[in-house]
């Protein structure tokens, strides 16, 4: 494959202010430990349009580079492989973990690269060049096998979304025994609906936008809801007035986080996933007289996303299943501007040959 690779390469980066800038790079060689990738498929995540396409401001942690290509969820195929790499070859199909920590401190021990403090941490992306072109160099740390079921664009959404929606489902100890709430659905939603049902949970979907209820539904939640106020009463109807044992927010919304505690029922757990926003409300009646447990989570560990790919591959399910727009990697502006209206699923770059 070597003798194939060209020079130079495309790729898009996000100088924010609502825009995209294409230019032409050196394709990169890999180092020690890392890998050459040709990208196949590349998906666009909340984070990227919030935080780099519309503000191109960092409040997740991590300063924001502006000189890297963007994106974050990258799958594609080993074409160039670099001294010391031991688990990886030319030809093998990958998704990627897409932040290398530093490797030595107890949250990169755990594979959580995510919580890395040191200043080593860098974010595919945002502080390292990333997704959006026809070529990424990759640490063999953060690269995770694709199974032949799972497709690029499956592994696309698995790099983030999906693993992201899988901690959250674990932290909440959603299985078989569970009704599970899914307060808001976009992709990240979505993909807590998918996965709820594949551990056995009965689903209820929740949300404002009419598109993304009837998705909701499309992918297999059992009820889907709208967002009103007469929601978490109806909630409370359902469940025979105890409430659900596992609800989990993917809004990021004062309101819906709200809610959430609210329809949680007695000993049941609660799980933040939506980034940003506040909320505020009274301990006492929502969380303590419930003996609820409230759970943060962000992203997953890298152990924990091979765990998901199995798990999809055991399951047959794909999750390519929540895409509704794709786009040629030379349309990424058209593609972001679709994302931005808020009523999409999934929207993904494609470079599939």
């Amino acid at each position: 494959m070597k003798n194939n690779i060209p020079k130079k390469m495309m790729g898009m980066k996000l100088p924010g202010n609502s825009t995209v800038e294409s230019g032409e790079y050196d394709v990169p060689t890999p180092g020690y430990g890392q890998v050459l990738l040709k990208m196949k498929a590349a998906s666009l995540c909340g984070s990227d349009l919030k935080f780099i396409y519309h503000e191109h401001t960092d409040k997740t942690g991590g300063a924001r580079y502006d000189n890297v290509i963007a994106g974050h969820e990258p799958s594609g195929q080993v074409v160039a492989v670099g001294e010391g790499v031991k688990d990886f070859k030319e030809g093998d199909r990958v998704v990627v973990y897409h932040i290398q920590g530093c490797g030595y401190c107890d949250e990169c021990r755990k594979g959580f690269f995510i919580n890395c403090q040191e200043p080593g941490r860098r974010a595919y992306g945002w502080q390292r060049d990333g997704a959006l072109a026809e070529y990424m160099v990759a640490d063999e740390s953060t690269c995770i096998h694709l199974t032949d079921f799972l497709t690029y664009e499956d592994g696309a959404m698995i790099a983030c979304g999906f693993g992201t929606a899988y901690q959250g489902l674990l932290r909440g100890n959603v299985s078989g025994n569970d009704v599970t709430l899914v307060m808001g659905l976009g992709p990240v939603g979505q993909a807590a609906v998918i996965l709820a049902k594949a551990l056995g949970a009965k689903v209820i979907g929740v949300d404002i936008s009419e598109e993304r209820m009837e998705m909701a539904k499309r992918i297999g939640a059992d009820e889907v809801l709208k967002g009103d106020d007469d929601v978490v009463q109806k909630v409370m109807d359902m469940t025979k007035g105890k409430g659900v044992d596992v609800a989990v927010d993917c809004s990021g919304s004062s309101i819906g986080r709200h809610r959430c505690l609210e329809v949680a029922k007695m000993w049941g757990n609660v799980v933040y996933l939506g980034e940003q926003g506040t909320v505020t409300f009274e301990p006492s009646p929502l969380l303590l007289h419930k003996n609820l447990t409230l759970h943060g989570s962000w992203v997953t560990s890298v152990s924990n996303m091979e765990r998901l790919v199995h798990l999809l591959d055991r399951k047959k399910i794909h999750p390519g299943q929540i895409i509704t727009h794709r786009f040629p990697l030379e349309e990424t502006p058209e593609a972001f501007e679709i994302f931005a209206t808020g009523k999409t699923g999934k929207v993904v770059i494609n470079m599939e040959d």
